[in-house]
């Protein structure tokens, strides 16, 4: 996509400049108004809470969420006592796809990713993958929107870059960016670095007809 920013201080100073992009420049795309193919940085990831008076984002149920995710479970029985939406993602036994946790934990994969950057700060390997399409047979009530997560260590400051397949800027963007970067945080304390900077990229990023 041309002519988009592709960097900012903040969370919340990227979904502003989005928000208005997608509403004056988005391509009607089912049942939603959709911009392809954006990347941009964010340069300051622990500042992750989004302040758009008319957004009225809700920490409380971020932070609930990123809880979940670090609990690993997939059943979203609980979660959606909170946000109903996750009922629609269940499968017959309450659980998801979507809980981030539950796929990151997956074969160990943060595990993993935590040794490869202690043994290697080098490495191009500390990789996260979420979406399988190997696996798309079992998508039928949820499919991750989150393709990978990476992470680099430039100038001992730990970097990452999170790859999405689709993005709803209005609920989407702003919980995940909340999650994704506490998971930034979390590692760069257990490797005692500091923190970099937050490339997030979503192939398609969209607000719904009834938020526009």
């Amino acid at each position: 996509m041309k002519n988009i920013k592709s960097s900012f201080e903040t969370a919340d100073e990227a979904y502003s400049y989005l928000l208005d992009k997608i509403i004056l420049e988005g391509v009607e795309f089912d049942n939603t108004k959709a911009l392809f193919n954006v990347g941009f940085y964010i340069e300051n990831p622990t500042d992750n809470y989004i302040k758009d008076v008319n957004r009225k984002w809700n920490p409380t149920y971020a932070m609930r969420e990123w809880l979940w995710y670090l609990s690993g479970d997939p059943s979203a029985l609980e979660i959606s006592r909170y946000a109903p939406i996750w009922k629609n993602m269940m499968d017959e036994n309450g659980n998801v796809r979507s809980n981030y946790g539950w796929q990151w934990k997956r074969n160990d994969q943060i595990g993993k990713v935590i040794k490869m950057l202690q043994d290697n700060p080098n490495t191009r390997k500390a990789t996260i993958s979420i979406y399988d399409g190997k696996e798309i047979g079992a998508y039928s009530k949820d499919t991750p929107c989150t393709y990978a997560i990476q992470f680099t260590i430039l100038d001992n400051k730990l970097n990452m870059a999170v790859l999405m397949r689709s993005n709803d800027l209005w609920y989407g963007f702003c919980n995940d960016q909340f999650c994704f970067s506490n998971l930034q945080i979390d590692i760069a304390k257990i490797l005692g670095i500091e923190i970099g900077t937050y490339y997030h990229f979503a192939h398609n990023l969209h607000l719904y007809n009834d938020k526009l």
